[in-house]
């Protein structure tokens, strides 16, 4: 088994649950969990894989997922800001709504057959550098090196930008930022369909680079839930996010490899055809995310990784505290 090929197709995999990462830090940055980010992927896998099939154009697939998966969230927004219900309750309703939703949307197209997909090329000059040009540089889908721009930019806007000073501002202490100007209900409209639009982008990068040319109930296969529990292993930093998606992407990569008729390293390869430790070993992420998931719920272990403090709490104008 080639480390560098296990490393260059976690880059590809992570990739997806780094669009999926970013968005719901930029949702929950806002204070609005939203647990629907598997739904909101598999709507966006669906949509991207319909809408080239129909057109013959991947570039317009990515945008109709972006759009179809935002336009979900605000199911989401319009009951957590508007009617304030329980974050987790609607968040966990609303997987279960998208998942329906797509599924019946895109009945039959598992056998819809082969479709347009996103360019796919390396970079010149940084291809030729060592190790890490042919993990990260080189053939790569379009999406993948648009991921590379999106880690420093999401972070600068965060953390050095006047709207992203406002949204860190509204997730913080949100009467504090409404009694300076801020709309507290707006910016969180808006950013939970940020949130939505980036999983229909994970979504259409499952289906139109990662692991094209192919739609069922199974193609998003938990990555939502592992883009969630990365949320709090990042401490809602996109940078942090990146480390955890290639990480995560390239843990799935090996775990499918290792389970193939190669040696192991120039070793004999234990795992081969031996399906208690596939099972097993296919557990791992999920796992780990149940486990950070469990450990980021705790109010104390939450102050101390930094998560927002009004995440979670509907915003009531004209009441004390957040």
């Amino acid at each position: 088994m080639d480390l560098i090929i296990v490393l260059q197709a976690g880059v590809a995999t992570g990739t997806v649950l780094l669009f999926a990462t970013i968005g719901e830090i930029l949702a929950e940055r806002s204070g609005v969990m939203n647990l629907g980010v598997e739904g909101m992927m598999l709507i966006g896998a669906m949509s991207a894989f319909s809408t080239t099939i129909a057109t013959g154009n991947p570039w317009l697939g990515v945008l109709v997922a972006m759009l179809f998966a935002g336009l979900i969230s605000q199911i989401h927004a319009f009951i957590t800001i508007t009617l304030q219900a329980d974050q987790v309750v609607s968040g966990l309703a609303l997987t279960f709504l998208s998942t329906g939703i797509s599924l019946v949307l895109g009945e039959g197209l598992s056998k819809a057959g082969t479709v347009s997909l996103m360019p796919v090329f390396s970079i010149p000059v940084l291809s030729q550098i060592p190790i890490l040009g042919p993990i990260f540089f080189t053939r790569h889908s379009i999406l993948v090196y648009f991921g590379y721009i999106l880690v420093p930019l999401s972070w600068y806007y965060i953390n050095r930008t006047r709207p992203g000073m406002h949204l860190r501002a509204v997730g913080e202490y949100p009467a504090a930022a409404d009694a300076l100007g801020i709309n507290v209900f707006r910016m969180r409209y808006l950013y939970v369909f940020v949130g939505g639009v980036m999983a229909g982008l994970a979504g259409a990068t499952i289906s139109l680079a990662v692991s094209p040319g192919w739609f069922s109930e199974l193609t998003t296969a938990g990555q939502g839930w592992i883009a969630v529990g990365l949320v709090i292993f990042a401490q809602w930093d996109p940078v942090r996010a990146a480390v955890g998606s290639y990480a995560f992407g390239a843990l799935r990569r090996l775990i499918l490899d290792i389970q193939g008729p190669t040696m192991l390293f120039g070793f004999a390869n234990p795992f081969y055809y031996n399906p208690y430790w596939g099972f097993f070993l296919q557990m791992l992420p999920y796992a780990f995310t149940v486990i950070v998931l469990v450990i980021g719920s705790r109010e104390a272990m939450r102050k101390r990784i930094g998560a927002p403090a009004a995440l979670g709490v509907p915003y009531i104008r004209g009441e004390r505290g957040l």
